[in-house]
């Protein structure tokens, strides 16, 4: 019976954290996902692990910004195409500005609206993918903490 034998409270947690990460995965793609309420919600119960809590919304978050960034990795593909949502003029601004200011934008890859389209803009850019993980995974997991701790301190 192993992993069945699992309390109902038990099953609760691991679903919550389950949905924790898809929020967050969610959040940090151009779909609104909600993750910090439902963050800050579960970490007022003595049940889960802030700690976990913490590293489950940082590594969800972080795998939806990797998605937007192989979403604009192949986006130019398609920037010929009729239907191509983005002005060959906002393009050009947008690569200018990341030549710019480069890499270490994406430690704001964590701000609401922006941080989806730097995180974007970062595959379209061609970033090192090594050095994006690094960098998002750094400021989102800084931001999560920043969450959980002000609440702590509440």
């Amino acid at each position: 019976m192993g992993c069945f034998a699992l309390s109902l409270k038990e099953w609760i947690v691991i679903f919550d954290y389950a949905v924790l990460f898809g929020l967050a995965l969610l959040s940090a793609t151009l779909l609104p996902g909600g993750s910090e309420i439902y963050l800050l919600n579960l970490s007022q119960t003595p049940s889960y692990s802030l700690f976990v809590l913490w590293l489950i919304a940082t590594l969800g978050n972080t795998l939806g910004s990797v998605i937007n960034y192989l979403l604009g990795r192949y986006l130019l593909h398609w920037q010929n195409s009729r239907w191509f949502p983005i002005k060959a003029t906002s393009l050009t601004r947008s690569q200018q500005w990341f030549q710019r200011y480069g890499s270490a934008s994406m430690l704001l890859a964590w701000t609401p609206i922006i941080g989806d389209a730097l995180t974007l803009l970062a595959g379209v850019m061609k970033m090192h993918f090594g050095l994006f993980v690094v960098l998002v995974l750094i400021g989102k997991g800084f931001r999560y903490a920043i969450i959980l701790g002000l609440v702590q301190a509440l």
